[in-house]
């Protein structure tokens, strides 16, 4: 079995560069939720030329909706959502230095050529472990679209994240592979 890759953000090209699609990946540092709601507001300031409330360049939008937190905790259940509600927002996203998504489920045509062309990694989160994912979750906040609830953009400082490169900056694909 391949060792897992311990990857630390904030992305860069030149950490994407060594991930292919397989690789175990255990994340560290910030990470971004945000689902669809939340990507088309995103997506609506930059064609009203509004500045977007988080800097994107280099970072990883986790598609996710997290429960609230129980007491003592510091979020609720965090499994992934479906990638493909994302996939109308994303090539601008991707275009503005967004260096990472994880989701779970295949990604279109489109996505991929602008992670190709911009240098960018799709990560798969595993489906109905949210409480498990939950755990490498050490601080969470909600630093746009508080209106959103749950589908609000939260900061979240994650420490041994686990997910699987699904589609590698250069277009390998887990989904066409299996």
């Amino acid at each position: 079995m391949d060792q897992v890759k311990k990857v630390t953000t904030p992305l860069t090209k030149e950490k994407i560069a060594h991930l292919k699609a397989g690789d175990s990946v255990l994340l560290t540092g910030v990470i971004y939720t945000g689902r669809d709601a939340a990507h088309k507001n995103l997506v609506n300031a930059l064609k009203e030329g509004k500045e977007l409330p988080v800097d994107l360049k280099d970072q990883i939008i986790y598609y996710v909706g997290p429960t609230p937190a129980k007491p003592g905790q510091v979020i609720g259940s965090c499994g992934p959502t479906t990638s493909g509600r994302m996939d109308a927002y994303a090539p601008a996203l991707i275009g503005l230095g967004l260096r990472g998504m994880i989701g779970k489920g295949p990604r279109n045509e489109k996505v991929i050529a602008a992670m190709k062309e911009h240098g960018a990694v799709y990560f798969a989160a595993i489906g109905g472990a949210g409480a498990l994912i939950a755990r490498s979750v050490k601080k969470a906040e909600i630093v746009a679209y508080p209106e959103l609830g749950p589908e609000a953009i939260y900061r979240l400082e994650v420490e041994d994240f686990p997910c699987i490169v699904a589609i590698d900056s250069e277009g390998n694909n887990l989904y066409e592979s299996y």
